[in-house]
């Protein structure tokens, strides 16, 4: 009896631990089908399956910490700021055309439609002579090709 009682004390004892050391291999197919089983296919990479636990060793080796993943969501959150502050930078260099385009356009709309043009500097004022008009010309017609055609990049 006691011969019986050692013999099954010591294979209660072993028995958990050969079923603890089989391991298990999870592997995708070409068809994109997961499979598991107790020996790892050939040609096909295989990772190998905690199976007490429920994790794959793969996944223990990528797992962050909490320090990790909160500097990586900074990281995340740093960088969609910066570009909706690049977005906000386009949106309003944007408009400054825009309103540079339509400040032109009025000043060679008034050039085309009057003879004469009047200024005032210091305090009076005079009229701009055919070479001035034709400088300011020039100058608008350069600002509105800048500002009113396609947005460089």
């Amino acid at each position: 009896m006691n011969r019986k009682t050692l013999t099954l004390t010591l294979l209660l004892a072993v028995v958990p631990g050969v079923a603890m050391s089989a391991s298990v291999y999870k592997w995708t197919d070409e068809n994109g089908v997961t499979h598991f089983g107790d020996r790892q296919p050939m040609g096909a990479k295989a990772e190998t399956i905690n199976v007490r636990s429920g994790t794959s060793s793969e996944a223990a080796g990528n797992r962050q910490s909490p320090q990790e993943r909160l500097q990586d969501m900074q990281k995340q959150q740093a960088g969609a700021a910066e570009k909706r502050q690049e977005t906000a930078a386009e949106e309003a260099r944007r408009k400054q055309r825009e309103a540079n385009c339509a400040t032109a356009q009025s000043n060679l709309d008034v050039i085309d439609r009057n003879a004469r043009i009047r200024v005032e500097e210091n305090g009076e004022q005079r009229y701009l002579s055919e070479a001035e008009i034709a400088e300011k010309r020039a100058e608008f017609e350069r600002i509105a090709e800048e500002n009113c055609g396609p947005a460089e990049q």
